[in-house]
């Protein structure tokens, strides 16, 4: 069995590792803090495929039909138990 690199499929929009200047960029501009963005757990499939470590802050683009491109920012947290 072949293994799917979800990244690729044409569904999934695109998955950025943000650099720690970025995310401080990014919180400056809104007034926000890190823990108020939405969340992404570490073991999302293309969490796994881009090597996402909890603390991380994902950059997520969509194709959007109104906007042609929509941002969206993640906090990847880890959703292990014990």
């Amino acid at each position: 069995m072949k293994n799917l690199n979800v990244i690729k499929h044409e569904m999934v929009p695109e998955h950025f590792i943000m650099s720690d200047e970025e995310v401080h960029e990014l919180l400056a501009r809104y007034s926000i803090e890190l823990k108020q963005l939405p969340k992404i757990s570490v073991t999302d499939p293309a969490c796994k495929e881009i090597a996402a470590k909890k603390d991380n802050v994902i950059r997520i683009k969509r194709r959007s039909l109104t906007a042609d491109e929509a941002v969206s920012y993640r906090l990847v947290i880890d959703t292990k138990m014990g």
